[in-house]
């Protein structure tokens, strides 16, 4: 799932229309569609994201908190490391590791496989 399609999940979730959304968020609709189509990469602003998370209800630190926060970042990422095999399917993970979380025994194997491999 990109960036894109999980505010739009959650944004819709949230019964927010796009328009309603962009006016608490004081951002051009057009440009907002164009992320959740992912034509546009999202903000990489912390402060941004923050307001997103805001207008959509998200507890800080909360799972959905930082799934938002890792889709932006993951978005980011140069294509042609993006493109390898299944690793976006593995950056969560990562993410959590950085943060502190204990990922299970099987997504360490995972993880640490991908990265020998890479």
């Amino acid at each position: 799932m990109t960036f894109g399609e999980y505010v739009r999940e959650l944004r819709i979730r949230k019964r927010l229309t796009l328009r309603a959304f962009c006016r608490k968020l004081k951002i051009d609709p057009g440009n907002w569609s164009k992320i959740e189509r992912g034509l546009l990469v999202p903000p990489k602003s912390r402060v941004v994201l923050a307001e997103i998370a805001k207008v959509l209800n998200l507890k800080e630190d909360s799972e959905e908190w930082y799934t938002l926060f890792d889709l932006a970042a993951i978005s980011h990422i140069p294509r042609e490391i993006v493109e390898k095999d299944d690793i976006l399917d593995k950056l969560p993970v990562f993410f959590r590791t950085l943060r502190g979380e204990k990922p299970t025994e099987e997504e360490l194997k995972t993880l640490i496989k991908l990265l020998k491999e890479g």
